[in-house]
């Protein structure tokens, strides 16, 4: 049985940089996608004028929405899409030549209603690596039977998409997540397809990333998302300095002892995945690209934490002002 057609989505705003790699990847594709329609949200860099000379190549429509936020770009894109099988990404990505086809081919079955690809990181710089390495899954990380795609990867049938009622335009980040989570919770079968891989270029600095997950934290707390696990996060960094206090102070006693190697170990298993991602890639880097690597993680694990520990209480905030719907964890 043949695949239905497919739309390829995506939302841009000053994207005029990245935009002709991600579409110059879509022309490379084994498997075109019958359509391309790209929502913008009122960029004023040229990405538009970019995006139209491409419609001589592609089969490809440009939305017009200025103001617009990613949930409500994707949501415009996927109401003007034609076709009943729905493939999204996101401006700043290159995709595999074979990212679509592989990422398509599970809805040969007709049970399969969202299939999961999958993205990787392309670093330029020992930075980049160390970054990669400390927040990206890697293929081994990943439980198919859990695993939530982020929408620079992922395709879904349009009915599905309308009975979620759409991506949730009330929330700026995170809005992906929910998003499956809604998917989910409506019995919606997944797919993964670790074939169908993106390539982005994680942040290149620790001020870029410290307001990444700042607002990937303040979108958990909007959504009332993970509850527990930020609990964790702030007992941990007010219990464990008061702790190492403590034992520092009575060093000489076993209970002492015991609280320091019970630190030293929680804090070597917390960098332990990471570690072992970043010597997977140590190979592209120099020796000394490699010490500066390694020291990064941990520096890169305490800011995100911190990011994630200012964000949060704002989108709870946030939350309590503007009642909307959420997910608890």
């Amino acid at each position: 049985m043949p695949l239905p057609k497919v739309s390829l989505i995506m939302t841009v705003r000053n994207e005029a940089e990245s935009l002709p790699r991600l579409l110059d990847s879509v022309l490379r594709q084994t498997l075109r996608p019958d359509e391309v329609v790209i929502a913008d949200g009122g960029s004023t860099d040229g990405t538009q004028e970019i995006a139209r000379v491409y419609s001589d190549k592609l089969p490809l429509r440009l939305l017009e929405a200025p103001g617009a936020n990613i949930s409500e770009g994707r949501n415009a894109a996927i109401r003007e899409a034609r076709h009943s099988i729905i493939a999204s990404t996101d401006a700043g990505v290159v995709l595999d030549p074979g990212w679509l086809e592989a990422l398509v081919a599970p809805f040969e079955d007709d049970g399969v209603d969202v299939v999961s690809g999958f993205f990787v990181q392309e670093a330029d710089t020992a930075f980049e690596t160390a970054m990669g390495a400390t927040v990206l899954p890697s293929f081994e990380d990943i439980n198919p039977a859990t695993f939530l795609p982020s929408s620079r990867s992922v395709a879904f049938r349009k009915k599905a998409w309308q009975e979620t009622g759409g991506y949730p335009e009330w929330l700026d980040y995170c809005e992906d997540l929910v998003f499956d989570m809604s998917l989910k919770e409506r019995g919606k079968r997944f797919a993964f397809a670790p074939e169908a891989v993106v390539h982005f270029r994680p942040r290149s600095t620790l001020r870029a990333f410290f307001r990444q997950y700042y607002l990937y934290a303040r979108g958990d707390g909007k959504a009332d998302l993970w509850r527990k696990r930020h609990a964790i996060r702030y007992l941990t960094y007010t219990a464990g300095p008061l702790l190492a206090i403590w034992a520092l102070r009575h060093k000489e006693s076993l209970a002492g002892k015991l609280i320091l190697l019970a630190g030293i170990s929680a804090s070597a298993a917390y960098c332990r995945r990471p570690y072992l991602r970043l010597l997977l890639r140590l190979d592209s880097l120099s020796p000394i690209s490699m010490l500066h690597s390694i020291a990064l993680v941990p520096l890169i694990r305490l800011t995100g934490d911190v990011a994630k520990m200012t964000g949060y209480p704002i989108g709870v905030l946030w939350r309590l002002r503007h009642p909307s719907p959420g997910v608890k964890d």
